[in-house]
């Protein structure tokens, strides 16, 4: 199959799409999709199950329990920084398309490896200053919930953590594929 025939009809999806390597590599990095994935669905599921009941409590009870508004916008802040990873690993971010798409497979390759690179390396850097930050929270806690805070400003150091992890995931994926001549097949079976 030539290049030609496989471009799609929609070049935007098509732009710097990094194809996940087989074998036992790509297993443990799907289950790691799954898992993050998996918490984070599980967060946004009870986000919606504690709004419904802050909802039916203001309407159908006397009085609302005032932990519900504390405890969904701690759900939300774990939700992002457990799916932030998996944002980056499948390009969902935001981001401005200038001109990926005028470059060549392998150029787009090398983009979203560079891209991946200055990601992981801010990560990594940040990663301690997040985890001074969370150690700020050992001496307070929540007001209506009494959680300590540095449960809680942890998350920042799961968002650093796991963008750091996956930009790295990116980038062997990436240099692998353009070591392989930015071919859209990872050559191995899943």
């Amino acid at each position: 199959m030539s290049d030609s025939d496989s471009i799609s009809s929609d070049p935007l999806h098509d732009i710097a799409e990094i194809p996940p390597l087989g074998g036992l590599w790509g297993r443990l990095v799907s289950g790691l999709d799954r898992l993050f994935a998996l918490l984070a669905s599980l967060a946004l599921i009870a986000i919606a199950a504690v709004v419904i009941l802050q909802i039916v409590s203001r309407v159908a009870l006397p009085s609302s329990p005032a932990w519900t508004e504390e405890l969904s916008r701690y759900l939300f802040i774990y939700m992002v920084a457990l799916s932030s990873g998996l944002v980056l690993r499948r390009n969902r971010h935001v981001n401005v398309e200038l001109f990926q798409h005028l470059l060549g497979r392998r150029s787009q390759l090398v983009y979203r490896a560079l891209c991946c690179l200055v990601v992981g390396v801010f990560s990594a850097w940040m990663i301690p200053y997040a985890m001074q930050f969370a150690q700020v929270g050992a001496f307070q806690t929540s007001p209506t919930l009494e959680v300590h805070m540095h449960y809680i400003f942890f998350s920042t150091v799961a968002l650093f953590g796991l963008s750091a992890l996956y930009a790295a995931i990116g980038l062997i994926e990436a240099s692998v594929a353009i070591a392989r001549g930015g071919s859209t097949h990872t050559g191995e079976t899943p």
